[in-house]
């Protein structure tokens, strides 16, 4: 879909931190629509969003290393505010004729502010002489400021903390607002945005959808359009959103591949035949998708299959409609962010089962993706602008590979089986607990491991079973869920009772930082 069109806008350049997301929510929570790019792209993006202002993001780079990254100089041509965060500091200092050397004390943590003088980011918030808790994750560090910038604020390892340049509106911090361990960061980015970018905070999901139904009539046309629906609630939110602007030209296909979780197709299928005037095909696919994945074990290969597989389902089913122009789907803007190598890694095919690089040349369709600009939590919001229930819009997400990847190793059937009755059990249990909207995401995975046991007088030899449960806001960092031993004691003899096949159950205590895959 054509990007919609944003007049009072952030551009966060991106060089490379784990938690460049974070500064990405906090504008966004701040109401004002914002953009990541990698740096290797800044040019580009500078020029296509025309920001009010820009921030620039940490790294795990050095600015003393030969062919490290730089903002471009349009940033500091344009005369927009410039917000440098950690590297993005640096880069400021060393890009405007300041210095910044190594070998100093490092300093990763907390540590503490100390506010030697006013400045517009600390209006309403840190009045000089005060002092304050922040997050630092630094190696180098300032030694020598640019003509124009003063110190505002120090720590005891950072003569430079906070610099700014006020007459050209520069700001330049060595510590972290956008993470929750600096308490009062995000004020400090809302002040940036609203009290020096003049930026006003109308981003909301109303003015959202009024954009996305226009910019999806101003693609489509008079076209037909085809829509994946899984079930969840990012393609339920975009198959409403493409109807909202089409109507009679979309036609939304379920793709049941059997890999949903247990009985989820009819449900799916019941729900919007009996609630929205939705065209809807059911396509029982589940021989074809098992059947190419059985004895996969490659969690990669697994994705391309169904990527592969979905793609092949859809060009048979735009067929017998007499063709279609569009395929729409519910790509979020982190399916890009992760699908996006911003500093040569491997983070390309993070998301490889989305088309987020758009579609094989043969297919002859465009991508209609209305959600492409938004975080989870935001497409939850327009979920309930469009009208889903609570019950529908709290769902836990769920991959579009499903339960492949929630089976490492081979694919069988019977696995899956096993698999998904356990899945079952274990939401059940979740929901009779009550802790299912206190969870943002929990599942069951069959390992590729089988134990000895002993079931009543008799020795068994079957599989083991983790459950995870993590909490999280986005979906870009997450944390395990802290159950009690009883839930965990009841779910673990629900599963192992009732679901034969499995003999043990552990619980898995793993978080996700930013920019990680699905546990697989």
């Amino acid at each position: 879909m054509t990007q919609t069109a944003h007049p009072d806008s952030v551009l966060i350049i991106d060089f490379g931190s784990q938690v460049t997301q974070l500064i990405a929510r906090r504008v966004r929570e701040a109401g004002v629509y914002c953009e990541i790019v990698p740096f290797q792209s800044a040019d580009e993006g500078f020029a296509r969003l025309k920001p009010k202002a820009v921030i620039l993001s940490g790294s795990p780079a050095s600015t003393l290393e030969e062919g490290s990254p730089r903002a471009p100089q349009v940033v500091f041509d344009s005369g927009v505010p410039v917000f440098g965060i950690c590297y993005g500091q640096q880069t400021i200092c060393m890009q405007l004729g300041g210095k910044v050397e190594g070998g100093h004390h490092r300093e990763f943590g907390r540590a503490f502010l100390d506010i030697e003088k006013d400045c517009a980011l600390f209006e309403g918030l840190w009045p000089t002489g005060s002092r304050h808790q922040v997050w630092m994750s630094h190696g180098d560090r300032v030694t020598a400021l640019p003509p124009g910038f003063e110190v505002v604020a120090t720590s005891a390892n950072a003569p430079f903390a906070f610099i700014a340049d006020e007459k050209r509106k520069y700001y330049a911090v060595q510590f972290h607002p956008e993470v929750v361990h600096t308490p009062d960061g995000a004020k400090l980015i809302a002040n940036f945005i609203h009290n020096v970018a003049g930026i006003k905070g109308d981003w909301t999901m109303s003015a959202y959808r009024a954009k996305a139904v226009q910019a999806i009539r101003d693609q489509v046309g008079d076209k037909r359009v085809i829509c994946a629906l899984s079930g969840g609630v990012d393609s339920s939110v975009a198959a409403l959103l493409i109807h909202e602007a089409v109507r009679d030209q979309l036609t939304c296909i379920l793709v049941d591949h059997g890999l949903m979780r247990k009985n989820e197709a009819a449900d799916v299928v019941a729900m919007f035949k009996e609630h929205y005037n939705l065209h809807l095909i059911h396509v029982d696919a589940v021989d074809r998708f098992v059947g190419e994945l059985e004895g996969v074990s490659d969690p990669e290969t697994k994705r391309k299959i169904i990527g592969r597989l979905f793609i092949e389902t859809f060009e048979e089913e735009a067929k017998k409609l007499g063709g279609a122009d569009f395929l729409g789907q519910g790509t979020l803007y982190p399916d890009v962010i992760e699908s996006v190598s911003f500093t040569g890694g491997p983070s390309v095919t993070i998301k490889s089962h989305h088309n987020v690089g758009g579609l094989p040349e043969r297919m002859n369709m465009q991508l209609v993706e209305p959600l492409r600009e938004l975080f989870k939590d935001e497409v939850r919001v327009l979920g309930k602008e469009l009208g889903l229930p609570d019950s529908f819009i709290g769902r836990h997400p769920f991959p579009g590979p499903g339960l492949a990847i929630r089976c490492p190793g081979g694919v069988t059937r019977e696995k899956l089986d096993i698999l998904r009755e356990a899945d079952a059990i274990y939401l059940d249990e979740i929901r009779k607990a009550g802790l299912y909207d206190a969870i943002w995401q929990a599942f069951a995975v069959l390992l590729p491991v089988q134990t000895v046991g002993v079931m009543g007088d008799g020795r068994t030899y079957e599989f083991v079973c983790a459950l995870r449960a993590v909490t999280s806001v986005d979906g870009m960092t997450a944390d395990f869920y802290h159950y009690d031993m009883e839930f965990l004691g009841r779910a673990a003899t629900r599963i192992i009772n009732e679901v034969r096949g499995i003999n043990r159950v552990v619980y898995d205590v793993t978080s996700k930082p930013p920019g990680t895959i699905e546990w697989e």
